[in-house]
């Protein structure tokens, strides 16, 4: 079937487990050929009896029969163990992969793909196409072959009469089949507004304070029931085409067993085959005709699995947009890495047809192994799109970026960023203690205690009662801004890279403990280079280059003594610090005075 090209992908899943899932199989037909003998045994039963034979003929056969439906059950119960946890293995096969291809793709697709479309998929769409590969593999199965083995004694018993019976069935595959995409396409829609209904949930979760902070529940509240309704109302359409799909075959097996009954008993009844005869086939007939309405049940399961598979190999079909050259290796430092940017332009993705928007273009900059190098300028100047170009989150398109010399799209991706401390703008913990986050990536707990001893941090995790235990809540919702950017500070500390960046990782703290922590890392600097955007100059001065960006451009280039005797754009950067430094300052004696005159009066 063309419209199951999806499903048939997950050919390869399939294979580990080859062995549980044709024993599987060949359960279901066993299962399916046991199961088919018991209305052969009842007609002979009633046939005996009618000759007289009631008695001993009764318990012989009701006690066989007993037994081939125990035989029968068993055979069920190991179907149903082999494929159904079959099933489950390959869907936990699937989501590691699934897993495993996320953490491989560059940060323009998180950029382009939501958060809840992700979720949706590696839940609702994963269990959807688990139904799929087990269970509807393993109902189809049966259907056919117990079809087979009811549609063969009912041939042996009258051929004319099973013709009959079987001509209302002609019109299962037409409608099957048309319902079936039908049914694919409604659920694909069911799904997709799934992804939107799980990512609006995730946002307002993960932005519970902004929400209560602006007021907004009631508007939230409303918004979401709109696209729940909208959800609801997608599925009622779905739910409404698989009620008539059940029924249609349900129709068709009633007309069949109408036509049993009216001419089969008539049959009976001239003498063309016995009392017995008639009951056997009226039960295979019965047999023949539920697994018929279950194949609607499995033809929505095979069409909610395609439409599933479908969305999932979106995921299994993206690659990273960071391919390379073949991977050279890196040579040895003792210190830190030269990082050299030759003309380098940058935009992010645009829709076709749309000019781009530089963010950066023809930056050009050297920092030496061992230096410091701050970037400055003002907000939406590109200084954090220029530190992400550095790890290789994103690729220029005009330009290059060297390591050591060598092209950043020459070096193996893992040992590019095995050499360098990222810390971002945004200041992430895990929720676990702070020592598992301190040491996230490091190689042992004295490094990471000495990064934290660098990072300002060992004095104030000693005043929490669990220390370095401490279990820190989301996004480390119980530190402060400053605690936060701190534990992230040390915690890329504590790998010991070459290469250090921090993207305004000190905006949080104050002008004190800033001035601490960026004189412990003056101490190492020997040992790595360093590159640190700030808005805030003060984090800056001590930097052996500043490169100073406006408009993506950079305009300035020197020390912080040079630039200042220039009267540029840094000092401009400068003095506008410096002002809203003294305009705050000045509110909080404006405060503190008028809290002392009401103290006084």
């Amino acid at each position: 079937m063309p419209y199951l090209k999806h499903l048939r992908r997950l050919t390869p899943y399939y294979r580990p487990y080859r062995k549980e899932v044709l024993w599987g199989l060949a359960l279901v037909v066993l299962s399916s050929a046991v199961w088919s003998v018991i209305p052969w045994l009842l007609r002979q039963a009633l046939d005996a009896m009618g000759a007289g034979e009631a008695a001993r003929v009764a318990w012989r056969y009701a006690a066989t029969i007993a037994v081939v439906a125990f035989v029968g059950g068993a055979l069920r119960y190991g179907m149903r163990e082999l494929l159904n946890g079959a099933s489950r293995r390959i869907e936990f096969d699937l989501r590691n992969d699934l897993f495993a291809r996320l953490t491989t793709l560059d940060t323009a697709y998180f950029g382009a793909t939501r958060t809840g479309d992700i979720m949706a998929r590696l839940t609702n769409d994963l269990g959807a196409v688990r139904m799929a590969v087990g269970p509807a593999v393993m109902y189809l199965t049966n259907t056919v072959f117990g079809g087979v083995f009811a549609i063969a004694f009912m041939l042996r018993i009258n051929a004319l009469l099973t013709a009959l019976a079987l001509l209302p069935m002609v019109l299962l595959p037409v409608i099957g089949i048309r319902m079936g995409k039908a049914l694919h396409d409604r659920f694909e829609a069911v799904q997709e507004h799934f992804s939107t209904l799980t990512t609006r949930a995730q946002e307002n979760l993960a932005g519970a304070r902004i929400v209560r902070a602006y007021r907004q529940e009631d508007a939230e509240i409303e918004r979401f029931a709109r696209l729940n309704d909208e959800y609801l109302a997608r599925n009622m359409s779905l739910v409404r085409l698989w009620g008539i799909l059940h029924p249609v075959f349900g129709l068709l097996a009633g007309i069949a067993t109408a036509i049993v009954l009216g001419i089969g008993g008539l049959l009976a009844m001239r003498g063309v085959f016995s009392i017995g005869s008639f009951v056997a086939f009226s039960l295979y007939l019965a047999m023949l005709m539920w697994p018929l309405i279950a194949l609607g049940w499995v033809i929505n399961l095979f069409q909610r699995g395609e439409a599933s598979m479908g969305r999932l190999h979106e995921i299994l079909d993206s690659r990273s947009a960071l391919t390379g050259h073949a991977a050279r290796p890196l040579p040895p430092a003792a210190g830190g890495r030269r990082i050299e940017f030759r003309g380098v332009g940058f935009h992010y993705p645009t829709p076709e047809g749309e000019q781009p928007r530089w963010v950066l273009r023809d930056v050009s900059f050297v920092c030496e192994a061992g230096q410091t190098v701050g970037i400055a300028g003002a907000t939406g100047s590109g200084k954090s799109t220029l530190m992400d170009l550095i790890p290789r989150l994103y690729d220029p398109q005009e330009g290059d970026i060297l390591l050591d010399g060598i092209p950043l799209r020459e070096l193996d991706l893992e040992a590019l960023r095995a050499e360098i401390g990222y810390v971002t703008q945004e200041s992430l913990v895990f929720s676990d203690t702070i020592a598992a986050n301190l040491g996230y990536g490091a190689r042992g707990e004295r490094d990471w205690m000495e990064a934290a001893r660098l990072a300002q941090l060992a004095e104030t995790v000693a005043e929490f009662p669990a220390r370095y235990e401490t279990m820190l809540g989301e996004r480390g919702i119980n530190l402060s801004g400053g605690q936060k950017q701190r534990v992230t500070l040390a915690r890329a500390l504590a790998r010991r890279p070459a290469v250090l960046l921090l993207d305004d990782a000190l905006s949080a703290v104050d002008t004190r403990t800033e001035a601490d922590i960026l004189g412990a890392l003056q101490s190492v600097r020997d040992t790595r280079s360093a590159i640190i955007a700030s808005h805030r100059v003060s984090a800056l001065r001590s930097s052996d280059h500043i490169v100073v960006l406006d408009g993506g451009h950079a305009v300035e280039h020197g020390r912080h003594a040079e630039l200042l005797a220039r009267g540029g754009r840094y000092w401009s950067l400068l003095r506008r610090q410096q002002l809203v430094d003294s305009i705050e300052e000045g509110g909080e004696q404006h405060l503190a005075t008028s809290g002392a005159s009401r103290t006084i009066d």
